[in-house]
């Protein structure tokens, strides 16, 4: 049987890169999906691609750090997929800088996106869960919420918040049957390394440079997280609730 079979996901930047992987392996896997964006274009291709191999998705155009919009949309997934078991807060922006060179409003952005983002979605979803008597919240953090690395000042910062978020949400909602997890990935090829790659003076050699950073000698894929996020997802992973996770290639190992 299906791991997710009978489950509703609700995915946030769904519509590209790790949040598209999540959304066709978690249908795969039997889930009915909800991807949400705010691009209506790309989460319409998604769901059309779950909805031809057969599955159920619903595309949702939402802002993340739209409390109004996201309690909406979660309303409407719980409406007509009759509930909702899963939540994969995903969406994401990175700015590259240090403290020094980081703007207001760009740290503002890096903020909203990756933190305040995950806890309004959470939020709102907690009490769906709580009525679907459990499910789980996985975040997406990043290995630089672990490690810091030169010109991700905000970024670092705002993933280190995801994962102490995740620790306190683990907690305050154990007793609901509610298990909250992180997964911490090094740089994965999605459309938004590749734009922070083609900021370099030479994008092939900074390219080059962070593979050689990595033991396993390559970038992750979209689907390494997504495969990991069913797991965490699924009852497999039933014993587990408060965890970071790094998915690096043991970038994190040294």
């Amino acid at each position: 049987m299906p791991r997710l079979s009978g489950k509703t996901a609700f995915i946030t930047g769904g519509g590209t890169g790790i949040g598209r992987a999540c959304a066709l392996v978690f249908a795969s896997e039997g889930a009915q999906v909800a991807i949400a964006g705010r691009k209506k274009e790309p989460l319409d291709g998604v769901a059309k691609e779950i909805q031809a191999a057969g599955g159920r998705a619903l595309a949702i155009e939402c802002d993340v750090v739209d409390g109004q919009a996201v309690q909406s949309a979660i309303a409407t997934v719980a409406r007509q997929f009759n509930g909702l078991h899963i939540v994969v807060n995903n969406a994401g922006a990175i700015v590259v800088g240090s403290v020094e060179d980081t703007t207001d409003k760009d740290w503002n952005l890096v903020m909203a996106t990756n933190l305040t983002g995950t806890f309004i979605v959470s939020r709102a979803a907690i009490p769906v869960l709580r009525q679907a008597r459990g499910g789980s919240i996985v975040n997406i953090g990043s290995y630089l919420g672990i490690a810091g690395r030169r010109q991700r000042a905000a970024y670092c910062a705002a993933k280190a918040g995801v994962m102490g978020l995740t620790r306190a949400m683990a907690l305050d909602h154990a007793q609901d049957k509610i298990r909250v997890n992180c997964i911490c990935p090094a740089m994965i090829e999605t459309e938004m390394a590749s734009r922070s790659l083609s900021k370099a003076a030479d994008p092939e050699a900074a390219r080059k440079q962070r593979i050689a950073e990595i033991p396993l000698g390559r970038l992750g894929k979209p689907e390494d997280v997504a495969l990991m996020a069913v797991y965490l997802a699924s009852e497999e992973s039933s014993w587990v609730t408060g965890v970071s996770l790094p998915l690096d290639g043991g970038q994190t190992a040294y």
